[in-house]
C-alpha cells in the first residue's frame, strides 16, 4: 500500500550525528504523538527525542516535526550503565517501545542478546571468532515510565508530578545485571525460557513493541516465532510501597503467574511494534530475523480487554494495511497513532529503521510514512 502522505522529521544538526558515521535518522525505533509532540528514538542512544508538530507553508495539515529537543533517560531513571561522558563506553537502551496513558510516557528496551556482526575482509578465522561472540547489555533491560507534563503549551518531561491531585514519579521495573524481574520470571516459563539464551536476531528472545491501556502492559515479542506463532506478553505493574520509583509485576496468569501470554499466527512473522486504538490493539508485524520480508499492520479487536490467555488465527484478525519494504533498507520499525490537527486519530505514523537515500532530506530530516487507517 502507497502512503496516503508524509511527514517530515527535522532534528537538530548537533544531535543527529551520533558519531562513528551514524546518524539519529538512520535507526529510528518508536513513534509516539502526544499532543502536539512527536516523541521518537534513534535504538542506539540513551535518549528520547522530541520534535514539534508545525503547519505547512500552505496553512494545511502539519507536514514538519521540528524544534528537536532531547532527553536524556539517565536524568530520570536509573540506568543500570549510565553514562561516562566517553561516547565510546555509551551502553544502548535499544529502546523499542513507546506508548502513553494517563499522564505517563512507557519505554521498554529489547531485553535481548547481542551476536557481534563478523568482518569478513579481516580472514576467515577472525570472523568466525566475531560471529561466535555474544554479549548482553544491562541498559536493555529496561521497562520504565516517566511522568509527562505540560509546559508552555507542549508537552515535556519530569521525574515527579502532580496529576489529578495525586504525585506521579517516575518508576521502572527492578533491574540486576544482565536482567530484570520480568526476566526472573520467564526463566520458567515453557515456551520461552529456551530462548532467553538465544541472541534477538537469530530468533531469540526479543521485545519490540509496547502498548498500555489503563492498568495492563502489553509487550509484543518479535522472537520467538513458534511454529509461525507470535507472543504478546500482558503484564500488570505496581509501586514498591517502600520505593515508588520501583515497579513490581503483579500476579495476572494461570496458577499465580505475573504475565499472561497470548499467541498469535501472524503468518509467521514477529511482532514489531504495538499501538492502542480504543479498545483494539494494532500490530506491526515483519520478519523476526535479519532480513527483508513483508510488513503487515493486523487488528486485534478488543486485544486490551482480553478475558483470559488467547490463541488467535488469521481469521481471528483484521488485516488492516501492508506497509511498503525494501531491499536491505526500509525496515518498519514503529508506528503511533497520528492526528494532524490533534483530534481524534485517524492515520498511522510509520518510522524505518536503515531508511533509503530517498527518505533523506537535506543533512538532518527524514521523511516518515502517514497511512489512512480504514
Amino acid at each position: 500500500m502507497t502512503p496516503n502522505s508524509i511527514l517530515l522529521l527535522e532534528f537538530h544538526p548537533e544531535r543527529h550525528d551520533l558519531g562513528k558515521g551514524k546518524e539519529m535518522r538512520d535507526g529510528l525505533s518508536v513513534a509516539l504523538q502526544i499532543g502536539n509532540t512527536l516523541w521518537v528514538a534513534n535504538d542506539e542512544t540513551i535518549s528520547l527525542e522530541r520534535l514539534t508538530l508545525e503547519k505547512g507553508d500552505d496553512g494545511g495539515d502539519y507536514r514538519y516535526a521540528r524544534d528537536h529537543m532531547q532527553f536524556a533517560l539517565d536524568d530520570y531513571l536509573r540506568l543500570p550503565v549510565p553514562p561516562t561522558g566517553d561516547p565510546a563506553d555509551l551502553q544502548e537502551v535499544d529502546i523499542e517501545g513507546l506508548a502513553y496513558d494517563d499522564g505517563y510516557l512507557w519505554l521498554v528496551g529489547s531485553h535481548s542478546l547481542k551476536r557481534s556482526k563478523p568482518d569478513v575482509g579481516e580472514g576467515v578465522r577472525k570472523a568466525q571468532k566475531q560471529l561466535a561472540r555474544l554479549s548482553a547489555e544491562n541498559n536493555r533491560y529496561l521497562l520504565a515510565r516517566i511522568p509527562v507534563v505540560e509546559s508552555d503549551g507542549t508537552f515535556t518531561l519530569a521525574k515527579e508530578s502532580v496529576r489529578k491531585g495525586n504525585r506521579q514519579c517516575a518508576a521502572q521495573l527492578r533491574a540486576r545485571s544482565e536482567r530484570n524481574d520480568l526476566m526472573d520470571v520467564l526463566v520458567e516459563d515453557e515456551h520461552l525460557a529456551s530462548f532467553l539464551s538465544i541472541p534477538g536476531k537469530d530468533n531469540g528472545f526479543d521485545i519490540e513493541g509496547l502498548a498500555v491501556a489503563g492498568k495492563r502492559v502489553f509487550v509484543g515479542l518479535r522472537g520467538p516465532v513458534l511454529r509461525g506463532w507470535a507472543i504478546i506478553l500482558e503484564l500488570a505493574l505496581k509501586e514498591d510501597k517502600e520505593d515508588p520509583s520501583i515497579l513490581k509485576l503483579k500476579r495476572i496468569g494461570p496458577d499465580g503467574r505475573r504475565y499472561r501470554k497470548h499467541f498469535l499466527n501472524l503468518g509467521g512473522l514477529g511482532i514489531r511494534d504495538l499501538a492502542v486504538q480504543g479498545s483494539d490493539l494494532l500490530i506491526l508485524a515483519g520478519p523476526s530475523m535479519d532480513l527483508d520480508g513483508p510488513v503487515t499492520v493486523f487488528r486485534w479487536v478488543d486485544g486490551t480487554e482480553p478475558k483470559g490467555e488467547c490463541m488467535l488465527d488469521e481469521k481471528d484478525m483484521k488485516r488492516v494495511i501492508d506497509v511498503p519494504f525494501g531491499q536491505g533498507v526500509d525496515h518498519a520499525e514503529g508506528i503511533c497513532l497520528f492526528s494532524a490537527d490533534g483530534g481524534k486519530a485517524k492515520s498511522l505514523l510509520v518510522v524505518y529503521d536503515a531508511a533509503c537515500v530517498s527518505r533523506q532530506v537535506g543533512e538532518c530530516s527524514l521523511a516518515a510514512d502517514v497511512f489512512h487507517l480504514p
